[in-house]
């Protein structure tokens, strides 16, 4: 009978142990996380939307949400126009500490010479790796002048 009472007594200390094991494998994960940081969105807008060749129109992206997380911390900013051209804007900032804010808030101009469709693409860099992108399409119509086709 005494055996079997140290049997029950020592499986149950190895059965909370690894109760105990499992409980600082969560709790280190939590920690983990909460040094990452919650991930903000990427959102991007163009003002306007809609417009007539020649257009010149004005681009927003913006993180939202989330924590100032270093992956995100002075990021090279990438346009794809959706006409073939591109623009890059690469950030030249201080080493990143703990509470340093990070910049949510990037814009671009852009002309368009004719009529189209065009797919736009923002993409965030860091290191050479993608961080975060977002797309948006913006249609163009013919303007005076503008012998381009009307766009489907």
């Amino acid at each position: 009978m005494m055996r079997t009472v140290l049997a029950v007594l020592l499986a149950l200390g190895v059965a909370s142990a690894g109760e105990g094991a499992d409980k600082k494998s969560d709790e280190a994960k939590k920690s983990e996380e909460g040094k990452k940081g919650k991930r903000p969105a990427l959102e991007m807008r163009a003002l306007p939307r809609f417009a007539f060749s020649p257009a010149s129109i004005h681009f927003t992206a913006e993180l939202t949400g989330g924590d100032d997380v270093e992956e995100l911390y002075c990021p090279d900013v990438e346009w794809e126009w959706g006409d073939g051209g591109k623009s890059q804007q690469e950030s030249d900032c201080a080493p990143f500490e703990p509470g340093t804010k990070i910049d949510r808030h990037f814009t671009a101009e852009h002309v368009y010479q004719f009529a189209g469709r065009y797919l736009v693409k923002v993409t965030m860099r860091r290191a050479g790796k993608s961080m975060a992108a977002q797309t948006l399409q913006l249609t163009v119509r013919p303007g005076l002048g503008d012998r381009t086709n009307e766009p489907n």
